[in-house]
């Protein structure tokens, strides 16, 4: 397995259960414990675990970017019901933005069933994924970032600039009680906010996992 896999999976566990033993993990991950110890180590490092005797916890830093492929399993179904209820708001013909979000992404199954459709995407997976299905996309382009696979900066802005779409869906880390949207990361808020302005119809794409929560 390689180490990447491996980390993604500690995390994966962490998330799902918040604390895992070393002798679990190894075994779960087929594993030597140092190795495991190591791996550990490494992703306090990062600031995505704390460890405690004889395993780890989740959590470290709160502005800290989960990997796109964990967080792209988590609330999966939820995800999936999400988009195909948004999916009510798509028309043929339609100009459509999609932010970088694991979220947004589940935004290409439905869209699968649309006839000459437009897709504007600032997630490079979900470019990939969208011409993989034969739907015509642009891809922002711009700076990636590389643990979301997103595109930003202001090459990404100057492309959504340019145009102007009938939906924007995208999502964001935290809503808190009184409706506030909130993330962590200033560059893809920006380019959100661009898509919002040059979009006629918004649809936030929101779990219930990001209720009652605030960030940056």
């Amino acid at each position: 397995m390689l180490i990447i896999d491996r980390h993604q999976q500690i995390l994966e566990i962490l998330k799902r259960e918040r604390s895992a033993g070393v002798t679990r993990l190894a075994r779960e991950l087929f594993a030597s414990e140092p190795t495991i110890r190591r791996d550990l180590a490494y992703l306090e490092e990062q600031g995505y675990l704390k460890r405690v005797y004889g395993g780890a916890v989740i959590g470290g830093a709160p502005d800290r970017e989960i990997p796109y492929n964990v967080r792209a399993e988590e609330q999966g179904d939820a995800k999936t019901i999400i988009a195909r209820k948004a999916a009510k708001y798509l028309h043929k013909g339609a100009v459509i933005f999609l932010d970088g979000s694991s979220t947004a992404a589940h935004m290409v199954e439905p869209l699968k069933e649309l006839e000459d459709i437009l897709v504007v995407t600032s997630g490079a997976k979900t470019a990939l994924a969208l011409a993989e299905n034969g739907i015509r996309v642009i891809s922002t382009g711009g700076q990636m970032i590389t643990r979301s696979f997103t595109y930003v900066g202001s090459h990404a802005e100057a492309c959504i600039r340019s145009m102007r779409a009938d939906l924007v869906f995208f999502s964001c880390r935290g809503l808190s009680d009184d409706g506030e949207m909130t993330d962590i990361s200033i560059e893809e808020i920006n380019l959100r906010r661009t898509m919002l302005e040059r979009a006629h119809t918004k649809i936030l794409l929101c779990d219930s996992s990001k209720f009652g929560k605030q960030y940056m």
